[in-house]
């Protein structure tokens, strides 16, 4: 049951991530933090958060912003950095306690429709990109900070998927060596719930976009927030 869930759960975020561009930190970080713990969890899904997020780019890289990425990126990348050290130094009640405040605020804007309605000015936006960046080191979720925050430039939807991705993997390069140099035995460790999360982020972002363009725009963002509303709510209790 455990391997199987985090397959679902896998799939489920690298089809989410296809057309969102982000997802895969929100769906997989507290299924497998009710295993391994919230600190662990963040460090296990950096590296399919990686692995995905670095194959959507290669799918849909010509659409990047490179204007965008290198202001807006740069900050976030910052910000990642300096989230994974803070990460280190924090226990993982601490950790769960931040993220599931994050998902349930993320949760409920996306249910009421906030976040498709907020915007950020160009110089907000690059704090908003820090602040993002920043909870990505930390708690391996920040999507939907960035996504709100990169409403803010004016490009399109496919130069908005794809820029965020970028940034999304920029970011990762900065985060990830922290947690390997911090907590490689845990993550030797765990290296089944690695390998079955990478397969299923693979196995969603090739089949996610095909699948998940039935559906209706409205109802999806309603799913997806209902189903991040819902983690962040486990995760406190």
């Amino acid at each position: 049951m455990h391997d199987a869930l985090i397959v679902l759960a896998a799939i489920v975020a690298g089809a989410v991530a296809s057309i969102s561009g982000f997802g895969i930190g929100s769906i997989l970080t507290p299924l497998l933090a009710a295993f391994v713990g919230t600190k662990l969890a963040v460090a296990v899904v950096s590296i399919p958060h990686f692995l995905g997020t670095a194959l959507r780019f290669a799918m849909i890289r010509k659409h990047v912003d490179k204007k965008v990425l290198v202001t807006f990126g740069i900050t976030s990348a910052a910000g990642g950095l300096g989230g994974a050290l803070l990460h280190v130094w924090l226990r993982s009640a601490i950790l769960a306690y931040v993220l599931g405040a994050l998902l349930i605020v993320a949760g409920l804007m996306g249910i009421m429709g906030l976040g498709q309605r907020l915007r950020f000015g160009r110089a907000t936006g690059l704090v908003a990109g820090a602040v993002s960046g920043d909870f990505g080191g930390l708690v391996g979720n920040r999507g939907g900070i960035r996504s709100a925050a990169l409403l803010g430039y004016d490009v399109s939807k496919e130069a908005f998927v794809a820029t965020a991705t970028a940034i999304a993997l920029l970011v990762d390069v900065f985060r990830m060596p922290v947690y390997i140099a911090t907590e490689h035995r845990e993550l030797a460790s765990a290296w089944p719930s690695i390998l079955l999360a990478c397969v299923g982020v693979v196995l969603g972002t090739l089949t996610g976009k095909p699948l998940l363009q039935r559906i209706p725009d409205k109802a999806y963002r309603t799913i997806v927030s209902a189903i991040i509303l819902g983690l962040g709510i486990w995760m406190l209790i």
